[in-house]
């Protein structure tokens, strides 16, 4: 995965939407050969012909060394690197289809935030099955990175986390810019869920504010959504301390806090007493990825016996008809205990 100077070299990013646009430009932008892969061919053919991807980023021009194609062939012919950008849910089927293009050894780099569906797994656990890679090989990037900001060259800094350090290190190298600092961490379990439980608080952050609360209720959501997913995180192998980095506290107090959010904006717009259809369409298609990681993760939890309350209320609001006032109301009617208990 390395050229002569110890550097990887080229790219393949999957997904052209906000995140891998945004995640594709970083990269051409430290200097590497990078490939951007597009759905749809108009997309390809904007980025290509003018630069620009409006669609998701209006008003950026994207590295003249940035290179987009729709045939997913040609985007991975040569890579090193493949980073895979498709939302959560759709990972397994994409990478299906994919794998066979995927370059032997190289590395893959999950950027989805979730826990698949039905088979209650995280991306890269999902990437290891389909592709018959060792966990080694596999590497995520997780952090406060709203694709917006980032694409604009907003300072940001962001974890990417690979049992395999060194490898860690390489992609580390790669993508650092004057504007993007990535640090490294190997429990690629705390810093996956960190990212994943994050777009549900965010939901419950965004419902808070369509009802009219305040400050000090989204402070108290963002702290006691850190600790159910610190319970999560614990119960499942991960480090505790990792929640209290980027890819947990700095990730959950971004989502939660900014309209950039799409799933804070969501939960804003079901807290105002928008059905999850209307919520859906006013986002033009976008995934807002808590609405359906939501009703994984509680199983998740489930399974291993820890207590998920905000969670819970966020899955019965989306998928059961639960209304957001009284989501709250239970929230706030829970039996007293310690605080770390």
């Amino acid at each position: 995965m390395s050229g002569a100077d110890g550097e990887t070299q080229r790219f393949a990013v999957l997904g052209a939407g906000s995140w891998g646009t945004t995640f594709a430009k970083v990269l051409a932008d430290a200097g590497r050969d990078v490939v951007l892969w597009a759905r749809r061919p108009q997309v390809a053919t904007m980025i290509s012909e003018h630069r620009a991807n409006p669609d998701y980023l209006p008003g950026v021009r994207l590295p003249e060394n940035l290179s987009c194609t729709a045939d997913p062939e040609q985007a991975l012919k040569g890579a090193d690197v493949v980073v895979l950008a498709v939302p959560s849910q759709t990972l397994r089927d994409n990478l299906i289809g994919w794998r066979d293009l995927l370059p032997a050894g190289g590395t893959l780099v999950s950027l989805a935030k979730g826990v698949e569906l039905g088979t209650l797994k995280r991306m890269s656990e999902v990437i290891r099955e389909v592709a018959e890679v060792p966990e080694t090989q596999v590497a995520v990037v997780s952090g406060p990175n709203l694709a917006k900001e980032i694409a604009a060259e907003q300072p940001t800094a962001t974890v990417i986390a690979c049992t395999d350090h060194d490898r860690a290190v390489a992609l580390q190298t790669a993508c650092v810019t004057s504007y993007f600092r990535p640090y490294t961490n190997t429990d690629v379990i705390g810093c996956e869920l960190g990212g994943a439980c994050k777009n549900v608080i965010a939901l419950a952050c965004g419902m808070a504010a369509g009802l009219g609360y305040g400050h000090n209720t989204t402070a108290s959501l963002i702290t006691r959504g850190l600790a159910e997913t610190a319970r999560l995180g614990v119960a499942l192998g991960a480090d505790p301390l990792t929640f209290a980095g980027l890819a947990g506290l700095g990730d959950l107090v971004a989502t939660c806090s900014s309209p950039l959010s799409r799933n804070r904006t969501f939960g804003e717009r079901l807290g105002r007493g928008e059905t999850l259809a209307q919520a859906q369409d006013a986002a033009h298609g976008q995934v807002a990825e808590g609405v359906k990681s939501c009703s994984s993760l509680r199983e998740l939890a489930r399974r291993h016996g820890v207590d998920v309350p905000i969670t819970d209320g966020v899955h019965r609001v989306c998928h059961e008809g639960l209304r957001p006032e009284d989501m709250a109301a239970e929230l706030l009617g829970r039996a007293q205990k310690h605080e770390w208990s």
